[in-house]
């Protein structure tokens, strides 16, 4: 049993997308009756094929999705709460930016959307993220990996108690995926708790505390890192989704 705080709670949520076609109504299940809890200070990835339901289950936590069924819960208040949202910092897979502002300029921008980031804070996250020498150049400059880390300096700069990266390492190189490893891994040793969506199994291996299985909407097995010590989460994965 878990001695932690689950400071994320998911409950019976069903969210189904409905595609009007002419007299008819295609349904597509996004999830389904799913449960889950995130728990203080642990990294919890969320394993799935494509199109499994990692996106909708992020978008449903954020607010940007209203579930059918279901309820949320982040630090015991039910969401969405706008004024409990503020406590989330949200990574999105596709990350943009306006390309003529410089990476300053932009967080500097999203710094004045809230009272709690000063200079020295701003500072600090731009050291973090390992952009000082390049903060000052237009975004159209920017590598894939140092938006990346412009994205995750936009996610933490307001110091949120959940992080909540939707599949941060894609299309990175090798080095970039270190990169975003090694972040991950220091916000934990900060005391954050970190939710990621991932298809990168040997990523999920090096980072995670557990990890959640996602098929076809529902979440069908959590995997604690102690299990994958001894058989591959890969194997683990394969044969969990092959018998649902």
């Amino acid at each position: 049993m878990n001695d932690k705080k689950a400071i994320l709670q998911i409950k019976n949520l069903t969210k189904i997308y409905k595609k009007h076609k002419f007299v008819s109504i295609k349904k597509t299940v996004g999830v389904e009756s799913l449960n889950l809890e995130i728990f203080e200070n642990e990294i919890f990835g969320l394993l799935g094929l494509n199109g499994s339901g990692k996106t909708t289950v992020i978008k449903l936590i954020l607010g940007l999705l209203k579930p059918d069924e279901g309820e949320i819960y982040f630090l015991d208040k039910r969401l969405p709460d706008w004024k409990i949202n503020k406590y989330i910092g949200y990574l999105p897979e596709m990350v943009s930016f306006n390309k003529n502002f410089s990476g300053y300029e932009l967080l500097k921008f999203y710094s004045k959307l809230t009272n709690l980031v000063d200079e020295q804070r701003l500072n600090k996250i731009i050291k973090f993220v390992k952009l000082e020498n390049d903060i000052h150049r237009k975004v159209s400059d920017y590598s894939k990996g140092m938006i990346q880390r412009l994205g995750i300096a936009q996610a933490i700069l307001h110091d949120p108690y959940l992080l909540i990266f939707d599949e941060p390492t894609s299309g990175l190189d090798p080095v970039g995926i270190k990169e975003i490893r090694d972040f991950i891994l220091e916000l934990k040793s900060q005391g954050k708790t970190i939710f990621f969506s991932s298809h990168l199994i040997s990523e999920l291996e090096k980072v995670c505390d557990r990890v959640g299985i996602i098929h076809k909407g529902k979440v069908i097995r959590i995997v604690d890192n102690s299990e994958w010590q001894n058989i591959p989460l890969e194997e683990i994965f394969i044969n969990t989704i092959t018998q649902n």
